[in-house]
């Protein structure tokens, strides 16, 4: 499935946190958006995936709006995973992610072999399933993240939405949870706040900065010196991978007009 967003405005509070973006996530593609903190990623995140209502512009699913699907239908096409996740009531791991089969049985459906099979993988995916009878309050912030990403693989959608998905990860489970996110099938719009990972993964990359996207491409074409001293406020000298041959940034402070006089 393809998501699109046909320039999307997100108005709080009288103010506006996004303006007119429009971005396209293809079948299959892993995309990403990048921009420092408080740039508009996810609230442009939450607008994908309708926790938040656009002001103006539309999300689109293959072309149809996803605010005229019904629910049921909408939880099938898409999941998503938010940068932050408040457990209130301990359910085991196990029982967290079944939650994600829930789009697909009515209410009173029991799971079936098949959902437990799903349930079983997913866990397995994410390097989890020694912990499925542990209850989810007794995990560490990257146990739990990873039990969220689960849970979203689970309920097998065709479009995954990602808030800073390696957030409490450590760097192997960052770079495993991104790898399995790409080699899982659905087409991927996830905020990342490391430019290196986003280079490394990403088919495209859209940077925010005060809500407005300002630049669209690959990451060798976006991630150049000019936009991240620009943006980020950094230096960058940009080399590649010597495997990969992606971009990869190396990253000095900028320096300052009063530094330079100092």
């Amino acid at each position: 499935m393809d998501l699109s967003l046909d320039g999307v405005s997100v108005t709080a509070a009288g103010r506006r946190l996004v303006h007119d973006v429009t971005l396209e996530a293809r079948q299959g593609q892993f995309v990403g958006l990048l921009g420092p903190n408080g740039s508009g990623k996810s609230t442009t995140l939450r607008a994908a995936y309708q926790v938040l209502k656009p002001s103006a512009g539309a999300v689109l699913v293959d072309g149809q709006p996803l605010d005229r699907m019904a629910p049921r239908t909408r939880a099938r096409a898409i999941a998503a995973v938010a940068q932050e996740s408040h457990a209130e009531f301990d359910f085991t791991v196990a029982e967290v992610v079944a939650m994600g089969r829930l789009p697909h049985h009515s209410l009173l459906d029991r799971m079936t072999s098949r959902d437990r099979q799903l349930c079983t993988a997913a866990l397995a995916q994410v390097g989890l399933a020694h912990l499925a009878d542990r209850g989810v309050l007794t995990l560490s912030g990257g146990e739990r993240q990873r039990v969220l990403i689960a849970r979203a693989l689970a309920q097998q959608p065709r479009i995954l939405v990602l808030d800073e998905p390696t957030n409490h990860l450590d760097i192997r489970h960052q770079l495993e949870v991104l790898d399995l996110a790409r080699r899982s099938g659905p087409t991927v719009l996830a905020a990342l706040h490391d430019l290196n990972l986003a280079a490394a993964v990403c088919d495209a990359v859209h940077v925010l900065d005060h809500g407005r996207i300002v630049a669209s491409g690959t990451p060798g074409e976006v991630l150049t010196p000019a936009l991240l001293a620009d943006v980020f406020g950094v230096r960058a000298h940009v080399v590649p991978h010597p495997v990969s041959g992606r971009p990869q940034l190396l990253f000095d402070r900028l320096e300052s007009q009063e530094d330079s006089h100092a």
